[in-house]
C-alpha cells in the first residue's frame, strides 16, 4: 500500500525547456486564472466533449507507457495500487460516492468509510465494476481497504472476489479506441506481448504540458485552490511513480523548481487539509486516498 518515500533523483537529460520564464511570479498568473482555468474548474466529466477527454486511470496510464514499446516498466510496483486510487477518486469526481459523514465522535480519514452516493452507471466498465463492488458491500470499507481488495492485495480470501483484473490492458485498450495508442504483438524471447505504442503524441504532449504547467506557469501556492482533478493527478502520479516521465524533458532549473513545489503538496497533511473545507464529498475522498497512500 505504501508508495516510495521519497521523488527518484532525475536522470540527466538535456532537452529544450518550455518554461524558460518559470521565475515570473504567481501573482502574473492570478490576474488571469478565471479564464485559464474555466474548463479545468469543471469537476466532473464532459463525455459530450469534442475533445479526446482521458479518466484519470488513462491519463496515468499514459504517462507510465513508453512512446514507441508501448509498455509500462517492468520495475514500476506501485502503478497497480495508482490506478485503483485514481478509480476511486474519479467515481467521487463524477458524484458515485463519499465519504461516511461525521458523528458526535470525530473519526480520521483513514477510519471513514466509503459509501455510495449514486448507483447511476458512469459508462466507464472498470468504473461501474468498482461501483458495483461498493454497492454490493456491507458493512462498508475504507478507502484504503478498496485500494486493496481492487488490487487484489489482501489476504482475505472472501475480499479477492472484489479484484479488478486486467487494469493496464483495459485501460491500453480504452487508449486505443480513442486514438491515443496502437495495438501491436512484441515477442519477448520466452513470450509474446500485446503491446501499445503511442499514436497520438500530441495528446500525451498536452498531458505533460499540463502536469509541468500545474507546478510551474499555473502554480497557486495554496492546495485547496487547485483544481481537483489536477491536484488528484499529481498525487496518484507521484504514487504511481510515473511523475518523473512528465519532469524529465524540464532544464535543471525549472526541474528543480518544479520537484521543490511538488515535495511540497506531498508533505502537506491530509487530516488538515481536508478539516479546511467543507460541503465538499469529492475532495473528502481525495484526501482519503492521498492517507492511504502516505501510510
Amino acid at each position: 500500500m505504501s508508495s516510495e518515500s521519497g521523488l527518484k533523483q532525475r536522470k540527466t537529460i538535456n532537452a529544450e525547456s518550455r518554461f524558460a520564464n518559470t521565475h515570473s511570479s504567481s501573482d502574473n498568473y492570478q490576474n488571469q486564472s478565471d479564464n485559464d482555468n474555466s474548463e479545468e474548474n469543471n469537476d466532473e466529466y464532459d463525455a459530450d466533449s469534442k475533445e479526446t477527454r482521458l479518466t484519470l486511470m488513462e491519463e496515468i496510464l499514459l504517462l507510465g507507457l513508453k512512446d514507441r514499446e508501448g509498455y509500462t516498466s517492468f520495475w514500476n510496483d506501485c502503478i497497480s495500487s495508482g490506478l485503483r486510487g485514481c478509480i476511486l477518486i474519479e467515481l467521487a469526481l463524477r458524484g458515485r460516492v463519499e465519504l461516511e459523514r461525521q458523528g458526535m465522535r470525530k473519526k480520521s480519514l483513514s477510519n471513514r468509510r466509503l459509501i455510495l452516493k449514486s448507483d447511476t452507471p458512469t459508462g466507464d466498465v472498470l468504473l461501474d465494476e468498482a461501483l458495483k463492488h461498493i454497492k454490493e458491500t456491507d458493512p462498508p470499507e475504507t478507502p484504503e481497504a478498496w485500494i486493496e481488495y481492487l488490487s487484489g492485495e489482501t489476504w482475505n480470501p472472501l475480499k479477492l472476489r472484489y479484484q479488478l483484473r486486467n487494469v493496464r490492458e483495459r485501460l491500453a485498450k480504452s487508449l486505443v479506441e480513442k486514438g491515443v495508442c496502437s495495438t501491436e504483438k512484441k515477442n519477448f524471447f520466452l513470450f509474446d506481448m500485446t503491446t501499445h505504442p503511442l499514436n497520438d503524441s500530441q495528446l500525451k504532449q498536452k498531458l505533460i504540458k499540463k502536469v509541468q504547467d500545474s507546478v510551474l506557469l499555473r502554480w497557486v501556492n495554496d492546495v485547496n485552490r487547485m483544481d481537483k482533478r489536477l491536484m488528484s493527478l499529481i498525487y496518484l502520479a507521484h504514487s504511481s511513480d510515473v511523475l518523473e516521465n512528465a519532469f524529465s524533458p524540464l532544464k535543471d532549473e525549472d526541474y528543480e523548481v518544479a520537484m521543490k513545489r511538488v515535495r511540497d503538496l506531498l508533505g502537506l497533511d491530509p487530516e488538515t487539509e481536508c478539516a479546511k473545507l467543507t460541503g465538499s464529498s469529492s475532495v473528502e475522498v481525495i484526501w482519503a486516498v492521498v492517507a492511504a497512500f502516505n501510510k
